[in-house]
């Protein structure tokens, strides 16, 4: 596919996250993604702290990719949130985070987990896709630049 809407849906966009801090950020993506797999939260915020005690995967401009893998999971998963007020996230360039791309894949997805980071990398290192997400109105704005990011990219 030439979007991300094969890993993200519409109700996995939150255009409205209230998080203090990281631990509080993955505790609320690992309870709205437990709500949207079937799977323990505990597990994905499992996930997503051991991959972070690795390092930060804030990557600048306010962006981090919080990821990891989860057994159970079917299919590579992905859930948006722009965050209400910014974080620290030790991100590589010192800036707070404000918007999330949580990707979640299937233990044995190897190659695919990798192709869906440097997607979603790709694509929210434009400033102009950034600009617009930060200043969509809604959920369903949020996840339309997102379902057609690359699509507008290559155009």
């Amino acid at each position: 596919m030439n979007d991300l809407s094969d890993i993200l849906t519409d109700a996995c966009v939150d255009a409205g996250l209230n998080a203090g801090n990281k631990k509080a950020l993955f505790q609320q993506l690992g309870t709205a993604a437990a709500r949207q797999t079937g799977l323990p939260a505990k597990a994905i915020i499992s996930a997503l702290s051991e991959r972070e005690k690795l390092g930060s995967t804030g990557f600048g401009f306010g962006i981090a990719i919080p990821h990891g893998k989860v057994e159970g999971l079917a299919h590579i998963f992905g859930y948006f949130a722009r965050l209400t007020a910014p974080i620290d996230f030790q991100s590589v360039d010192t800036l707070p985070v404000d918007l999330v791309f949580m990707i979640l894949s299937p233990p044995d997805a190897g190659a695919d987990h990798l192709k869906a980071l440097a997607r979603v990398s790709r694509a929210l290192r434009d400033p102009g896709t950034l600009a617009k997400l930060r200043g969509a109105r809604s959920r369903d704005a949020i996840f339309a630049l997102l379902a057609g990011i690359e699509s507008l990219n290559a155009a």
